[in-house]
């Protein structure tokens, strides 16, 4: 004779969705040294001219800038990151 078992699982997206996102900055944070506005575009889902606009303007950013004359720009990660939460602060 065989028992039949149920069983139920609640999920909660949202929190799941947000353990895969702190264990993704966790990883990308191990990985990535620099990124350029292509880069910071994907990861904040923000546009590039709003990151021009709002981010890159900003003093506290133009000093994390680094390039060669006329060459592609590049930001620290962890520094330009903590720079732009000082500006969305700001907001």
């Amino acid at each position: 004779m065989q028992k039949t078992v149920a069983i139920e699982l609640k999920v909660n997206e949202a929190e799941i969705r947000e353990l895969i996102n702190e264990k993704l900055d966790a990883a990308i944070k191990d990985v990535l040294f620099t990124w350029d506005i292509n880069e910071m575009a994907k990861r904040t889902c923000m546009s590039k001219s709003f990151l021009e606009n709002e981010f890159l303007d900003d003093p506290r950013m133009k000093i994390l800038e680094r390039r060669k004359e006329k060459g592609k720009r590049y930001w620290f990660y962890e520094e330009s990151l903590q720079a732009m939460k000082q500006i969305m602060d700001s907001w």
